[in-house]
């Protein structure tokens, strides 16, 4: 081995604070020659020989020599050569630690294999040890063999401390969540859980952490029935609470009692921030308005609800009330931990008083805030924001150089470059410019179904319908779970009055796919509404609206009422979707086709 008397590979050695018995802890800094450990290791016969404290010196001698080579191999690189020395020092010595020092080496060495084994050599040693158990858990799941960690994750939760366990179940949703196949990991979890379920300090959070787990699956049902199970041993626990908020936000409206419960008991603000997301995410404007009210009176210093309402103040046009809410959410950003919560805040500060500045005509103002945002991995979105100004002065082609001037790391830059450049060109009414490089996007991953799906938007947009049909039974064909381009066909179909009966199947398909998606159950309403049975198209469109209040379906659902004679229900719905969404051109085109002023 060379470069055994380096130095710094020695005081490395040493730094790890090992302490040895016998005549070995007392030997100067020098380590031994190689000889004297060959000698040592070739009188084993002799040890007879030798008295009880002589022997210990030898085997200490021994194991402090493994232990400095392997050190001096790992700070040289070698690290495969220095994790082997360290287990066998390990074995030798039976240490824990030198078993968790060569499980972290091997690690280190990107060895998951070799980590692995270390790992279950370690708990085998110390079959109590739950740091040992832990590691071969962690590595099983890294190394995606989610099968084989179901004994260890079985292990990890008995051994964890009562107190501790809410965050460990925690921690078991983040250790899986990037398992490649979720449904077998949501097994897996469950299986482990078992024995927490009965138990009352422990089974609604049990539960909770399988409903997490199904969601995760898209076992949307399943998640369900988990929740309903935590809510049956302990209702309206915070647990349980987390879990209803995800599955509201993941679309199931039925999980929403359980976060107005919750709320109603423990008025928690990061839990109402929560809520009130989801209620803009299903455009619940109105309702989420007023929790935001809620909160920035009762807790004035949380800077985060000041952002969100000004954002919705500046969606409505409210600019003077929107002014105080930035004001306010800035001065709360100097409250704010230094380090990556303040940049952001900063970042979204300058971002809301850009579009304050945007919608008050001071375009030159707003470019000039956007500019200040430094961050670099926002450097695409600013800019964006920025060549939108641009195009609102209507100059699209300083806004195309714009986007044109962001450096673009990799391949996954570059697409979001070209994704952004397509949305500006088909702003700026340059359509066929947008379609043109779509489809150079897509001739490079011809089998990228998001790339053709947006190509067919755009060719329908053209009134290319023939290439639109085309794009999409060729996303169909080659991957038949992609419900949208079912949809879309179907909404085509309908929105020409063509090939109805199909456009029903096609739309009926996609819906089985995506149980209750408000989108495409106005997209099976608008079907009923040409083929002339509005009683079935008004009852779908209001299911629709209900769970989504978007302007699409309100133009829709306000159309279907007006053929069925109530004008003055069809003006309120408009009347709403107009206030929500000023700029929708569905609704637009809707009203100006029928000649309606709401």
């Amino acid at each position: 081995m060379p470069h055994l008397l380096r130095l710094t590979g020695l005081a490395a050695a040493l730094a790890l604070g090992f302490s040895f018995a016998g005549s070995a802890a007392a030997k100067p800094r020098t380590p031994p020659s190689a000889p004297d450990a060959a000698q040592v290791q070739a009188q084993p016969h002799d040890s007879d020989a030798l008295s009880p404290e002589d022997q210990r010196a030898a085997l200490n001698a021994e194991l402090f020599y493994e232990i400095l080579v392997g050190e001096i191999a790992a700070s040289e690189g070698a690290l495969l050569d220095a994790q082997a020395m360290l287990m066998e020092a390990a074995r030798t010595s039976n240490s824990e630690q030198l078993y968790r020092r060569a499980t972290e080496l091997a690690l280190q060495s990107r060895s998951g294999d070799r980590a692995l084994i270390n790992a279950r050599a370690w708990l085998e040693a110390y079959p109590e040890s739950r740091d040992a158990n832990r590691f071969v858990l962690q590595i099983l799941v890294a190394l995606n063999r989610i099968g084989d960690s179901g004994a260890y994750l079985k292990r990890e939760i008995a051994l964890t401390p009562a107190p501790s366990k809410p965050a460990a179940f925690l921690a078991i949703t983040q250790l899986y969540n990037n398992a490649g196949d979720k449904a077998l990991a949501a097994d897996v979890v469950e299986s482990a859980m078992e024995p927490e379920l009965a138990k009352p300090e422990t089974g609604a959070m049990a539960w909770a952490t399988i409903g997490h787990m199904r969601l995760n699956a898209d076992q949307r049902q399943a998640a369900v029935l988990a929740l309903e199970k935590a809510q049956a041993l302990e209702p309206d626990t915070g647990a349980g609470a987390l879990l209803a908020m995800e599955l509201l936000e993941a679309g199931l409206p039925e999980a929403e009692p359980v976060v107005q419960r919750y709320l109603a008991k423990t008025p928690s603000a990061q839990m109402r921030m929560a809520y009130a997301r989801a209620l803009l995410e299903q455009q619940r404007l109105k309702e989420a308005r007023g929790l935001l009210d809620t909160i920035t009176q009762e807790t004035p210093d949380y800077p985060e609800a000041w952002a969100l309402q000004a954002s919705l103040q500046l969606r409505a046009g409210e600019l003077e009330a929107a002014r105080k809410s930035v004001d306010r959410f800035g001065a709360l950003i100097p409250q704010l931990p230094p380090g990556v919560a303040r940049s952001a805040a900063q970042s979204q500060h300058y971002l809301l008083q850009a579009q304050l500045a945007e919608q008050q005509g001071q375009y030159a103002k707003a470019d000039e805030l956007l500019s200040q945002i430094a961050d670099a991995s926002n450097a695409l979105s600013v800019q964006a924001r920025r060549a939108a100004l641009l195009l609102r002065q209507n100059k699209p082609d300083q806004a195309l150089a714009l986007i044109d001037a962001v450096p673009a790391n990799g391949p996954s830059q570059q697409r979001l470059k070209q994704l952004t450049k397509v949305q500006l060109l088909r702003d700026a009414g340059r359509v066929e410019q947008a379609y043109a490089l779509q489809l150079q996007m897509l001739q490079q991953a011809p089998k990228d179904p998001e790339l053709a799906y947006d190509a067919a938007l755009l060719a329908e947009r053209l009134g290319r319908h023939q290439e639109m049909e085309k794009l999409l039974r060729g996303i169909i064909a080659r991957q038949p779970d992609f419900q949208h381009a079912y949809n879309a066909l179907g909404y085509s179909f309908a929105e020409r009055g063509i090939h109805l009966d199909e456009a029903e199947q096609l739309v009926v398909k996609a819906l089985e796919m995506a149980p209750g998606d408000p989108f495409i159950t106005d997209s099976l309403g608008w079907v009923k509404f040409r083929q002339g049975d509005l009683d079935a198209a008004r009852e779908l469109l209001e299911k629709a609206y209900a769970k989504r209040p978007d302007a699409e379906i309100a133009a829709h659902l306000g159309e279907v009422l007006w053929a069925q004679g109530q004008k003055d229900g069809a003006r309120k719905i408009w009347r709403q979707a107009q206030a929500a969404s000023p700029d929708n051109q569905s609704l637009r085109d809707t009203l100006k086709r029928l000649g309606v002023s709401p």
